[in-house]
């Protein structure tokens, strides 16, 4: 088996162990007898699942050891908590305490302003769901966040949505045949159809068509909205002159407009 080498940290990945399921459930029964040696290869033996995890958050704009550091302590807290008895693996418990421990982090150090009680209602949610995974061993639903710190269910999603880390458009979400696909390739505006889109682009044109003056005074009318005697001032004209240039462009573009429908 080719095994890849990442520096992180100091560490050479390529030469950390990798355990078997009852290998791991071993070490555990050893540690959990007292022995600290036991302890430093679980903590060894799951440094790639830190690694794994870390790769997920690589474009919130923290260093890649901070993250790291920061993963193995949610690391550690796991092994420490573990329950043998539950009869699961050691990864399916580890991995929500990580990653928990790493969007604290992310939290701590929020770029955004976010108010203290909602930062509050915030940290006791993700207690309140630590908490639930551990006796639990499923994910909780917001109801069982809500009747575990007593508090409404709207206030708990609003403080989690304040306190989630801001998005850049230019980071990718996904490769899509090998390209990436960026946050900016999902957006979308709610205010532009393709009608009103055709449309700007057919007037465009018409637009085109007309002589330099015409476009001059229907964009002084219609986009500045300056009125007819302001723009004959301007142009050294008379109102009426104005006028009749206004009212001939219009006819020119209403009998182009015409023809495309």
């Amino acid at each position: 088996m080719v095994r890849t080498k990442v520096d992180i940290c100091g560490l050479d990945t390529a030469t950390l162990p990798i355990f078997t399921n009852e290998q791991m459930r071993s070490t555990f029964r050893e540690f959990q007898s007292g022995s600290e040696e036991a302890k430093e290869a679980l903590i060894m033996g799951n440094l790639r699942l830190v690694l794994s995890l870390v790769q997920r958050f690589a474009f919130r704009g923290e260093q890649v050891d901070d993250l790291f550091q920061v993963g193995c302590i949610g690391l550690i807290k796991s092994i420490d908590n573990f329950d043998l008895s539950h009869n699961v693996r050691f990864s399916t418990y580890a991995v929500p305490m990580i990653i928990g421990e790493i969007k604290r982090h992310l939290r701590d150090h929020h770029p955004v302003r976010v108010s203290r009680s909602l930062r509050d209602i915030a940290y006791k949610a993700m207690k309140a769901k630590e908490q639930f995974v551990l006796e639990n061993l499923r994910e909780p639903t917001i109801s069982d966040i809500a009747k575990m710190i007593e508090l409404e269910e709207e206030d708990i999603l609003l403080a989690l949505d304040a306190i989630q880390d801001p998005i850049s458009l230019e980071e990718p979400i996904f490769h899509e045949n090998g390209d990436p696909v960026y946050m900016l390739d999902q957006l979308k505006d709610s205010e532009v159809s393709e009608e009103s889109w055709s449309n700007y682009v057919l007037m465009k044109e018409m637009m085109g068509r007309l002589g330099a003056r015409e476009q001059k005074i229907l964009a002084k009318r219609y986009y500045y909205g300056e009125t007819q005697t302001e723009i004959a001032k301007e142009l050294g004209l008379s109102q009426a002159q104005i006028s009749r240039l206004e009212k001939n462009a219009l006819g020119i573009m209403q009998e182009e407009f015409s023809s495309y429908n």
